[in-house]
Formats: C-alpha cells, structure tokens, sequence
C-alpha cells in the first residue's frame, strides 16, 4: 500500500508542477484553459499533501524515521501548570 502511495505522490506532485507551469505561462491560451490547468495543479497540490503526509505517518509507525518529540495538547497543558504558567 505504501508503494501505491508513493506513487499518487509523485504522480501528484508531478502533475502540480507541469499544470501549475502551463497556468502561469498561457500567454495566449483562452481563459477556460488558464481556469483548467490552475484548478488540475491545485489538485495536484492537495492530492500531494495527502500522500506526504500519510508516507510520513507509515514511516513513523513502521520504525523508519524517527517520531517527532512534540507533546499532545494534554501533556502540554499538564507541563505548564506544574511550571506555573
């Protein structure tokens, strides 16, 4: 599933950069193409952001990368009224 994943990445991301180029450079394109590649590359955007974030989450969970040492918000409010704050 992992590798599945991978791949919409960067198939999304892939996507975001070509679409995002053709919305910025249509000189002379109509305004409907301008409209269709500005709304494929914002797709590609939030597609991508999507995939990152759930590779990242299985990497953490399987014991690739290392989890972050922020506290959850319980902990965190715990620590500050026992400092005073």
């Amino acid at each position: 599933m992992n590798k599945l994943i991978a791949i919409v990445n960067v198939i999304a991301w892939s996507g975001f950069w070509a679409f995002g180029f053709l919305a910025f450079s249509a000189g002379d394109h109509s305004d409907s193409h301008l409209v269709i590649a500005a709304l494929l590359a914002l797709a590609g955007l939030v597609v991508g952001i999507i995939a990152y974030r759930r590779l990242i989450r299985a990497a953490e969970e399987s014991g690739i990368a290392k989890k972050d040492n922020q506290l959850d918000a319980a902990a965190r409010n715990r620590a500050h009224s026992e400092e005073g704050l």
